[in-house]
């Protein structure tokens, strides 16, 4: 579990781990990631749940304010899926902390390498945190993203 504090209040990240917990992350990814691109409420699920460590920031309030997951795609390798970070909660350094918090989970499970897919407008945003872009990906929702890696040690 991380915790930093905001001018405003004290940010907690850690995984879920109550059946509430679940429903409101999973809501919070919908609510982040697909219902802008107005795309049907059905939970972000694929086969890699279940082997993927998943990561949450709370508020005060106890209000998911920011997501990702990472899982390893092979013994060197791990990939940050489905990061996101509430509007009203983006350019306070929550967004690098929930990476430093996905990589130092990845760096623990071996991986040299983190991979992710980026849309457009965070791409600036993870090169500052030394990702490099490697080719264009075409997502599962179809719209553009760029393949990005960071090597870690």
């Amino acid at each position: 579990m991380g915790r930093f504090r905001h001018i405003e209040f004290v940010i907690i990240i850690r995984s879920p781990i109550t059946s509430d917990e679940w429903l409101k992350y999973d809501d919070f990814r919908w609510e982040i990631l697909r219902k802008p691109l107005k795309l049907s409420h059905i939970p972000l699920k694929d086969t890699l749940e279940d082997i993927s460590t998943h990561m949450m920031a709370l508020d005060d309030q106890d209000k998911v304010i920011a997501c990702g997951r990472v899982h390893m795609n092979n013994i060197n390798e791990a990939q940050i899926r489905y990061m996101g970070v509430s509007l009203e909660h983006r350019r306070i350094g929550l967004g690098s902390k929930m990476i430093d918090k996905l990589e130092d989970i990845a760096k623990t499970k071996g991986a040299k390498k983190i991979v992710l897919n980026a849309r457009a407008e965070a791409i600036k945003f993870y090169e500052s945190l030394g990702y490099i872009e490697t080719g264009p990906y075409e997502s599962d929702i179809k719209i553009p993203h760029s393949s990005m890696e960071k090597l870690i040690y």
